[in-house]
């Protein structure tokens, strides 16, 4: 499809794909509109906010460094954060700690060419955090005009936003930040607004800001506990909700209004992983002071209808055909039946994972610590381990997967120190 008639159809697919994928978003003339398209990978965890990539492609299953490789391209300074696709761009957050520059890269999607940067921020980096953290952890949000992004500067959460060519239209201070193992909170989007987060040990927010201004809608104190989940929009027990997991709670709010919807226990202190749902449960992880995965009604009554003690601290989980699927801190595949936590089964991939799986039609990918890629079979019936893909020894960063290709962010270290990179596997789109 070329992307002028993409554009046309953009907004009928998106009404189509919400809807196909439970959600109901606020689709309004004027500032409410967001544009995404198939081919698109506009915000964390993707189109449809749980990790899983649209139908029907087909991305490559083995590559090496030179092996199914369109093209690659060095990334400035260092982040964590996801690549962000939307049409023909591909958006990143980083920093540079020499410089003390916290930036939004521009990339050519079909060359890889580098088309723009902007400085967000300069000076006032952060020092204090955990060794595995970066000043750029943040995944871009593009609602197909404008950009969202979260930085913490200068003891404080800040989001900006920036147009397509890179202009910052404006930037709003959230709220104060004191950190204790560091920041990488993502931007969602809903209707006109878009929702960001900042839990912190000395008190943060939850706020919604008016994508066109920056102007606040509504904004929410939050518990004196450092936690670090991104806020999400699930479809769940039949109606549109933020849920929030962490500080020892599950929260629920009302995404326009931001009202209240419930607030139960069901969490445990420090999350970091983002809820998924099967359109009656909401399924939270965590991993301080407790591992745990529980499985909480979305309806308010507050039942916690199971959990378990499985460390699913970083990686958020999937969800598919009334099955939940994980991989562990530790390298460990499991899945179980979403309805009474049945562990159908589990299997031993090994290394340490950050980076969230990608689902993507039956097909799993996961990626660890080290840049080996495991893809499984999203099959309950048995664990099976597809095909096995090293590139380069240091991934945190979760690929999007969109148009039959992979795009990921990857680390080499050499002789020359550390060099980030960013790959685009497969073939021509």
């Amino acid at each position: 499809m070329s992307r002028i008639l993409a554009a046309i159809v953009a907004t009928s697919f998106v009404i189509q794909l919400f809807a196909a994928h439970g959600f109901a978003e606020q689709l309004t003339p004027g500032s409410a509109t967001i544009h995404v398209e198939t081919e698109d990978w506009p915000w964390w965890r993707g189109p449809t906010r749980d990790g899983v990539a649209a139908a029907g492609q087909s991305p490559p299953m083995r590559w090496t460094q030179t092996e199914n490789v369109a093209w690659k391209t060095p990334v400035p300074g260092r982040g964590h954060g996801s690549p962000t696709v939307v049409g023909n761009q591909i958006f990143l957050a980083t920093a540079d700690e020499q410089r003390q520059v916290q930036s939004v890269i521009c990339f050519d999607r079909n060359s890889g060419k580098q088309i723009w940067r902007t400085d967000v921020h300069t000076g006032n980096l952060v020092k204090k955090g955990n060794t595995k953290t970066s000043h750029a952890s943040c995944t871009v949000a593009c609602d197909g005009q404008q950009l969202f992004v979260n930085f913490l500067n200068a003891g404080a959460v800040h989001t900006t936003s920036l147009n397509r060519e890179g202009n910052i239209l404006w930037q709003k201070k959230i709220d104060e930040y004191v950190v204790h193992q560091g920041y990488g909170s993502s931007p969602a989007l809903y209707g006109p607004l878009v929702l960001v987060t900042a839990d912190t040990k000395a008190g943060g927010a939850i706020a919604a800001l008016d994508r066109q201004t920056g102007k606040l809608a509504w904004k929410h104190a939050r518990p004196k506990t450092p936690n670090y989940p991104s806020p999400i929009i699930l479809r769940a027990a039949g109606r549109d909700q933020l849920v929030l997991a962490g500080c020892d709670r599950i929260v629920s709010f009302e995404p326009l209004s931001g009202k209240s919807l419930w607030d139960i226990e069901g969490a445990t202190t420090e999350c970091v992983a983002t809820i998924v749902t099967d359109g009656i449960r909401v399924f939270s992880s965590g991993g301080f002071p407790k591992n745990h995965i529980s499985a909480v009604r979305a309806d308010g009554s507050g039942d916690v209808e199971w959990e378990n003690n499985v460390r699913v601290y970083v990686p958020s989980m999937l969800m598919r055909d009334g099955h939940l699927y994980a991989v562990t801190d530790a390298g460990v595949a499991m899945c179980w039946v979403s309805e009474t936590g049945e562990r159908k089964w589990q299997g031993r991939l090994g290394g340490t994972f950050s980076a969230s799986p990608v689902l993507v039609n039956d097909t799993i990918f996961a990626t660890n610590e080290a840049g080996q890629t495991f893809i499984i079979r999203a099959d309950p019936k048995a664990f099976e381990l597809i095909a096995r893909n090293q590139l380069g020894d240091e991934v945190f960063a979760t690929a999007a997967i969109c148009g039959s290709r992979i795009y990921t962010r990857v680390a080499h270290h050499g002789n020359d120190g550390r060099t980030e990179m960013l790959y685009c596997l497969g073939g021509a789109e």
